[in-house]
């Protein structure tokens, strides 16, 4: 445990010297967002039935999706693991004396982390003081914030267990673009990044609630909307954990599988 807090630590404080990325990162996360809002303004303006969730409420939806995109997007990769196990350097890491599995996620932690701590303060603070309707909505009570933090932190482990399940591909594919391409394309809708999941069509809706995906986007920012009930944020949570759960015994044992058949190329 040591070993993976060490490597936490280390990654938190490289990730947190980006600050010009962070802020270039920030401004395209406001042109996005402003991009986005426009689109639901002019859609609920023109909308003949009651939408299942408020203008107000997408709107803060919106703004949550890209202050915490660090944490939540799946797309988000760390290139040095990937050239570890395509040429073959991954013999080094299998000499270290701690799991890789734990010492990976440790390290996709911190870089998602850090990523987000640059940038969601300085977006949270300037889209409350937006005017109407583009302001970002505080929670309804100190109970609903409390249960957001809750969840966002159980959907961003998650976030990292399904991340982990791109890297432990490349075992076998030896080449991450078709995984990578695969998780950002359906993850990314199905976890609610593109519109959150209440305007989905009910047959969709169905699909999406079957898997993990939006546990760690959707339910988290509509808990802050208050979408969701403080009864229901606390099954969800449940819920997640048990995903989690799952979600780390699957990678554990598949990458251990993946380790006992790796071939090291090279001399």
């Amino acid at each position: 445990m040591r070993a993976y807090l060490s490597v936490f630590k280390l990654r938190i404080y490289t990730g947190l010297q980006y600050r010009a990325a962070a802020l270039a990162g920030i401004g395209t996360q406001f042109f996005f967002g402003s991009m986005f809002i426009m689109i639901f303004v002019a859609f609920y303006a023109h909308s003949t039935e009651v939408p299942p969730m408020t203008l107000s409420q997408v709107i803060t939806y919106t703004w949550l999706k890209q202050a915490f995109l660090a944490l939540v997007m799946l797309w988000l990769r760390d290139n040095e693991l990937f050239q570890l196990i395509t040429s073959g350097n991954i013999a080094y890491e299998m000499c270290r004396p701690s799991g890789i599995y734990g010492f990976w996620y440790a390290k996709l932690l911190a870089q998602r982390l850090s990523s987000a701590l640059l940038r969601c303060f300085p977006i949270l603070i300037v889209t409350v003081f937006l005017p109407e309707p583009y302001r970002l909505e505080l929670p309804p009570d100190l109970l609903t914030f409390l249960l957001f933090l809750a969840v966002l932190i159980a959907g961003f482990l998650m976030v990292v267990a399904l991340s982990m399940l791109i890297y432990i591909s490349v075992f076998v594919t030896m080449s991450p673009g078709g995984s990578l391409l695969m998780f950002s394309i359906f993850g990314e809708f199905l976890a609610g990044m593109v519109i959150p999941v209440p305007l989905m069509p009910g047959w969709m809706q169905d699909i999406v609630y079957l898997l993990p995906f939006h546990w760690t986007a959707d339910f988290p920012f509509r808990v802050f909307t208050g979408d969701i009930s403080k009864l229901g944020a606390l099954k969800g949570l449940a819920a997640q954990l048990a995903w989690l759960a799952a979600l780390a015994a699957f990678g554990h044992y598949t990458m251990n599988r993946a380790l006992r058949r790796v071939v090291v190329q090279g001399g």
